[in-house]
């Protein structure tokens, strides 16, 4: 298996692999292409990030600086918002519903290094999935970590960092996330 096959299969691969960081720096360059257009050029903001994008809904706003690992995996539904310093580590798919805002300076991560120290020496990293639902509002500088399913009907409180799945009609927060009431 190519290391590219070992990333897409979900298992370890050697991110410095060739292929692998071929897709990263094409998306660094989308990003940094998307990230120089004035907030003035809503609809220049727009194409590109629809470019950037694996699939997305007609109403997308996304405000720079915007950073992402691949970009073709991040697929969002309609009405997508989000506020400024939106980073998506997305070496696994990002699946987010209708509806979902999110606030500013917020982190989804789908990769992850090794416990072990020979693990994180031979530059290893393994992705995993976020799926997050409709109707979800994401509070600022939240982060999202590795394979985690957020439901609908969700609020992630500010500053939260989500750990495990969150069930539908829940308001999560703390560190790691905790359920705080239902709704």
């Amino acid at each position: 298996m190519t290391e590219l096959e070992k990333l897409m299969a979900g298992e370890e691969y050697y991110f410095l692999d060739e292929e692998v960081a071929k897709r990263k720096a094409r998306a660094a360059q989308l990003c940094q292409e998307f990230n120089q257009i004035s907030a003035t050029e809503p609809a220049a903001q727009t194409a590109k990030i629809k470019e950037i994008f694996g699939s997305s809904g007609e109403r997308v706003s996304v405000q720079a600086n915007f950073n992402c690992d691949y970009g073709k995996n991040i697929h969002v539904g309609e009405d997508f918002l989000s506020n400024y310093n939106l980073t998506i580590l997305d070496i696994a798919p990002v699946t987010m519903g209708h509806n979902v805002m999110i606030g500013p300076n917020v982190d989804i991560y789908t990769v992850n290094h090794p416990m072990t120290a020979a693990g994180r020496q031979h530059y290893l990293a393994q992705a995993s999935p976020v799926t997050i639902g409709n109707d979800v509002w994401i509070g600022g500088k939240v982060a999202i970590m590795p394979g985690v399913t957020i439901g609908n009907n969700v609020i992630i409180a500010a500053g939260a960092v989500v750990t495990k799945d969150v069930p539908d009609n829940t308001l999560v927060g703390g560190v790691p996330a905790t359920k705080i009431k239902s709704l």
